[in-house]
């Protein structure tokens, strides 16, 4: 039996990794974020919820992974599971267009886990307004974690530019309010966006 050995040259040895290293950063980074999504929900969930969750958890890992809200770029660092990047952007929007997907049932339990770890120390919570999209806008309610505003809740309205009526303002913090730790001290900071203006005011 006759063994050929081969000396590799510096050029084959060259390989560019990066795409492939950058595909197991997404598959850990997946696998981690849905485990800490499932083990938020207080009982176990259905197929149908399962579902709705792991793609949650792969738009959450895109996002992170991009660093962007754009879907295309979500879905160029979100795990690939043998589907093409089309089939995944398509994916996302139908979930994100999903009338069965509700913030009470698939964003608020996550954000109460969230609220609970950090109750630890006061909670800084911030609420404002921003234009999105096209023609729209929106009024978020944010905990500040490490320098960055996490958003907890929120509403999205057509209009242009402008300023929420305090009735949005009420009824944002009505939502969030159930969701907030008891024994937690809260810290509520506003610009102005807060100008007291009635609906339907200028």
């Amino acid at each position: 039996m006759s063994v050929t050995y081969r000396m590799l040259s510096p050029l084959s040895r060259s390989i560019d990794y990066s795409a492939e290293d950058a595909m197991s950063d997404a598959h850990r980074r997946y696998r981690a974020i849905k485990q800490a999504l499932f083990q938020a929900l207080p009982t176990n969930p259905t197929s149908h919820q399962a579902q709705h969750l792991n793609t949650l958890a792969a738009l959450i890992c895109g996002i992170v992974g991009a660093k962007h809200t754009q879907l295309p770029k979500i879905a160029d660092a979100s795990p690939r599971f043998q589907c093409q990047r089309e089939r995944r952007i398509t994916g996302f929007r139908r979930w994100l267009r999903n009338a069965e997907v509700t913030s009470a049932t698939d964003l608020l339990p996550f954000a109460q886990a969230l609220l609970a770890a950090l109750a630890h120390q006061p909670l800084l919570l911030i609420m404002d307004g921003s234009t999105v999209g096209r023609g729209c806008l929106a009024l978020l309610l944010c905990v500040v974690y490490k320098g960055r505003a996490l958003p907890l809740a929120w509403t999205v309205v057509r209009g242009a530019k402008g300023h929420f009526p305090e009735t949005a303002h009420t009824a944002l913090l009505a939502q969030l309010q159930p969701h907030l730790p008891p024994e937690a001290t809260e810290i509520f900071l506003g610009d102005g966006e807060f100008d007291g203006r009635p609906e339907g005011g200028g």
